[in-house]
């Protein structure tokens, strides 16, 4: 869509006739039904005003054209101003001019992101010009047919006129150098250069012509994008298929490419079983054929964080395109897309939703393309708002089409494959009767119930420091501080927890769509809108008093004043039973976010007893321990050991933790030993596969080691061993501490001559460092017998 189209000669003159407001303002009525406001004719006045000084500088022919707040489409975003015209070689250009009316700015250390003055907040982030006026020029070379395929130029640049450049200035930072080489600025008195810049693209006029073919222009993905996403997933182990997933792909690509009549396919599955690999999978079978396909997901978090896991270390902003919000397709023309996928597609909402101008986002989705393509959880509704449900897809599509079908995913992938663990939950949750009643195989899934919330944090960040992707989740039992309150950036500790004197902030909204993956992130709480469609490695869920349990009747309710989301309670004042089950599927969401553990903490003491119940442990029985607590029930031993860490952290931060026994099967006769776990170690120096841990048993080498000590030891030493502390095994050794052939001890050994240079032992003796204990004396030892298994290195603290 186009609000203002003419040529340089007619700008020049609306401008100077002082008409110009009055003709967008009329170009806004027409095409999109509304009136401008004064400060947007004002700020129009004053932009345009000084592109019609720079125009005239550049003495371009009058037959140049011009768009003004050009929508580019299948979007909202609009580009301020497009000069378009022919160069010395002939070529068809356009120049895009992003026009800002900024008078200060300041660098960050982020790609394309300054902050300045917008909205009211002076430090508000935001993309840098140069990048926004590059990423609409991208587009359109992704996205435009004719743009694509060479018939049109873009160049882009961005003009700050009321900016005095700085210098240094802080938007020629060199972490911008890239982009603003790309895509030049130009400030308050840089009219000359931008007249010079225009006059070189554009100088020799036929640009009318040009506006048709950028106006005219189809929009379909470009083999060079397609290339660039399709090579994204190749060798992503993220994306790859298992089993039925791969059915379902084939099945949902087969109706994509080759579908002859009008097609919705609906592919339903519950927490875990690949519904998000699958259609990000489909989005790269469907774009390698040169479909016009587009991936739809109603949660911005999950859109960003997915967008990020498939670029890597690429520019996002490129294939950021193919992905869109739910409530952008009220307006489309019917079949404007070959292809629409749309994950987490219970989300879809009514015409009550927050912004949305739509009666039904189901029946916009389904208008706009010929084959719909539908991944659902119907347990996974969270709102009254939302209608996604298998039901309501299918009383839509058959308005549209005979042409419908379903698939069911039943196996599980996350929560460590334990579809058991998933049954209960759907059990203890009352949300569906399943075979699950008492629980599940503790060591396929690593569940705890935790007494405080700091013992909650504490493990999550335990997780985090080991390499794992670990987060605190919460239901939506706190009010969240809002930005304009100053909690942009996570300042407010809006969950708190007074009888435990516990507070955290919220998820930062400056980075609300991708904390998730920040680092900053282990120390913020997550909600629903921010995590449903992620996955974790472990999570840590608070649940709220949002959601209470009566023990007389075995039966939840929902506490309407302590569930905080308006929005999700918007209604159900009188049914609360309907509001229980939302805010259940919320807590049931969360608490399968995580792919190997989930801790949960209790705010409603009458739920934690119904969760323990059910697990069939009480506050007087040990629950099954998971390995990770092993250790930190030992009131004297503050040393955490994971069972599982990522690859690239092992002998780089971490060192494998064996018992004596297994130690020297490992080290001393090369037997192939699984480790117990693995330990954090810092203070003794570089770690290498040379290095391991075990725990000391017994009071023979203190001061230096006491019992109990986790001690790091490196095999296969090498040189004189006089004097140093050592694991040893050795077939003659009764050792009272350890109850076997082996020990530590303190080395020192008689050696006797043959000659000048051949030796053997005549006697080594493994010494204590407490006096109250006999040394152990090993007389002529034989060769094969004896064997240091490992040189001590130090204690871990």
């Amino acid at each position: 869509m186009i609000i203002y189209k003419s040529s340089i000669k007619k700008f020049v003159d609306d401008v100077f006739a002082n008409r110009i407001d009055e003709e967008i303002e009329n170009a806004c009525l027409r095409n999109l039904g509304r009136s401008i406001l004064k400060t947007e004719g004002a700020s129009w006045r004053h932009s345009l005003g000084y592109m019609e000084r720079v125009v005239r500088e550049a003495e371009l022919p009058d037959d140049c054209g011009v768009l003004i707040e050009y929508v580019i489409p299948s979007t909202f975003k609009r580009i301020d101003f497009i000069v378009s015209g022919k160069d010395d070689d002939l070529n068809s250009n356009f120049i895009i001019v992003e026009l800002k009316q900024w008078e200060k700015a300041a660098s960050t250390n982020k790609d394309s992101i300054v902050t300045t003055f917008l909205a009211g907040n002076p430090e508000r982030e935001t993309t840098h010009p140069s990048y926004q006026a590059y990423s609409y020029k991208m587009f359109l070379k992704d996205f435009n047919e004719n743009v694509y395929k060479g018939q049109l130029l873009p160049f882009s640049c961005a003009c700050l006129h009321n900016y005095i450049e700085n210098n240094p200035e802080p938007l020629k930072d060199k972490v911008y150098r890239e982009i603003v080489e790309d895509t030049p600025l130009f400030f308050k008195h840089d009219t000359q250069k931008l007249a010079e810049f225009i006059k070189r693209h554009v100088g020799k006029g036929q640009g009318e012509d040009i506006l048709y073919e950028i106006e005219s222009g189809r929009i379909r993905p470009s083999r060079k994008l397609i290339d660039h996403v399709c090579r994204m997933f190749k060798g992503n182990k993220e994306f790859i298929l298992i089993d039925e997933q791969k059915v379902a792909y084939e099945k949902a690509v087969d109706m994509a490419l080759n579908a002859t009549e009008k097609s919705v396919l609906i592919i339903k599955g519950g927490p875990g079983t690949g519904k998000s690999v699958i259609s990000m999978n489909v989005l790269g079978g469907i774009l390698s054929a040169e479909k016009n396909v587009a991936f739809v997901a109603p949660n911005a978090s999950f859109r960003d964080v997915m967008v990020k896991s498939l670029a890597k270390e690429n520019r996002s902003s490129r294939i950021k395109p193919l992905f869109k919000g739910s409530s952008s397709f009220h307006e489309e023309e019917k079949h404007i897309y070959d292809v629409l996928i749309i994950d987490e597609a219970h989300r879809l909402k009514n015409g009550s939703a927050y912004q949305y101008k739509g009666d039904n986002q189901v029946e916009d989705i389904i208008n706009a393309s010929f084959v719909s393509i539908f991944f659902i959880d119907d347990n996974q509704r969270i709102r009254p708002e939302d209608i996604g449900t298998v039901d309501e897809l299918k009383r839509v599509a058959v308005k549209y089409t005979k042409n419908i079908e379903e698939i069911e995913l039943t196996a599980q992938f996350r929560c460590a494959g334990a579809e058991g663990y998933i049954n209960w939950l759907d059990d203890v949750l009352h949300i569906k009767q399943t075979a699950n009643y008492d629980g599940w195989n503790h060591q396929e899934f690593d569940f705890k119930i935790c007494q405080t919330p700091q013992e909650l944090h504490s493990k999550i960040k335990q997780k985090n420091s080991a390499g794992f992707n670990a987060r605190i989740l919460a239901g939506y039992a706190w009010e969240w501080t809002s930005e304009k309150d100053g909690n942009n950036k996570a300042q407010v500790n809006d969950v708190c927890i007074p009888e435990h004197d516990f507070s955290m902030p919220w998820n930062s909204r400056s980075m609300r769509t991708s904390w998730a993956i920040e680092k900053e992130g282990v120390d913020q709480v997550g909600c629903i809108h921010t995590s449903q469609g992620l996955e974790f490695d472990y999570v840590g869920v608070i649940i709220g008093n949002d959601l209470r349990f009566n023990s007389n009747d075995k039966s939840y309710f929902a506490d309407w004043k302590s569930y905080k989301d308006s929005a999700g309670k918007k209604g159900l004042k009188d049914d609360l039973q309907q509001l229980s089950a939302l805010i259940r599927n919320i807590y049931k969401t969360l608490m399968t976010r995580g792919m190997k553990g989930c801790y949960v903490y209790f705010c409603d003491k009458q739920v934690e007893e119904y969760f323990k119940e059910r697990l069939k442990i009480s506050e007087g029985n040990n629950l099954k321990l998971m390995f990770s607590d092993i250790v930190s029930l030992k009131e004297e031993s503050k040393i955490c050991i994971e069972e599982f860490i990522s690859e690239e952290l092992k002998f780089d931060e971490y060192l494998p933790f064996y018992s004596l026994e297994a130690a020297c099967g490992q080290f001393g006769e090369g037997r192939l030993v699984e480790q117990q776990g693995w330990i954090k170690v810092e203070g003794v120096g570089a770690l290498n596969r040379n290095m391991f841990i075990v725990r000391a048993v017994g009071h023979s080498m203190q001061p230096k080691i006491h019992d109990g000590d986790y001690c790091v030891f490196r095999a296969n030493v090498v040189g004189s061993r006089q004097n140093k502390t050592v694991l040893v095994k050795h077939n003659s050794i009764n050792d009272p501490e350890t109850g076997g052939q082996y020990t530590i001890k303190k080395y020192f050994s008689k050696k006797k001559y043959s000659d000048k240079d051949a030796w053997e032992h005549e006697e080594i003796q493994l010494l204590p460092l407490n006096d109250k204990y006999e040394p152990i004396i090993i007389k002529n030892p034989d060769e094969g017998e004896f064997m240091v298994v490992g040189e001590f290195m130090g204690v871990i603290k």
